[in-house]
């Protein structure tokens, strides 16, 4: 319960957010905080987990119905996926320039000058997110979330559901990442899915 009212605190504030603010949003004791946790810098290493975590936006893909159009299907996961992307996107950023360091060594860190132990400034740098293989599984999570959302049309696909669900997530991924200066027009979740059903020819199949 902590760590989910401290994300849109940490997403706002980065890591100059303090533990009295969190405990104020969250209607307890300032105390119980370091009863949860040693120091404000364990539950921001929280908040980073739970943003990097793929359970929230699991059981968002799980809950879309396989009742619907394919289309329909696709279009609510890249909404899913997307709020899952950006809201990560905004905690590691604001983290990253407020300089919260993840991974400090043992005796390094100490809690914000308005925790019950007073002030400190250890050294920092941006948090790194999860390590290369944990983006590798989280990766495969998600594409056997889409791959199991699109399941009941695979006979309709020309190529495996794994592949289609690859191109999803590829197509997803360069949307998201694809700064707006250097897009004129960015994809829309319907034109995302569009491309990817039915390719940019006005007749697919045609030179």
């Amino acid at each position: 319960m902590i760590v989910a009212v401290a994300l849109p605190l940490v997403a706002e504030y980065g890591a100059a957010v303090t533990t009295s603010q969190i405990a104020r949003a969250a209607g307890i004791g300032e105390a119980t905080i370091f009863r949860a946790f040693k120091d404000k810098d364990e539950l921001l290493d929280a908040c980073v987990a739970e943003a990097v975590g793929t359970d929230h936006v699991l059981r968002e893909l799980a809950s879309i119905s396989l009742d619907e159009p394919v289309a329909v299907r696709l279009t609510e996961a890249a909404e899913a996926l997307r709020a899952h992307l950006e809201r990560l996107g905004t905690v590691i950023g604001a983290l990253h320039a407020s300089g919260h360091r993840r991974g400090r060594e043992p005796g390094t860190g100490t809690r914000d000058g308005d925790g019950p132990s007073g002030g400190g400034d250890g050294p920092s740098r941006a948090p790194d997110g999860p390590p290369r293989d944990g983006r590798a599984e989280s990766a495969t999570v998600l594409r056997n979330a889409v791959v199991e959302l699109i399941g009941p049309d695979r006979a309709a696909f020309r190529l495996s559901p794994e592949k289609v669900a690859s191109a999803f997530l590829g197509l997803l991924f360069t949307r998201l990442q694809t700064p707006v200066a250097e897009a004129d027009a960015p994809l829309t979740p319907d034109e995302l899915i569009d491309v990817l059903l039915h390719g940019t020819l006005h007749h697919p199949g045609s030179p």
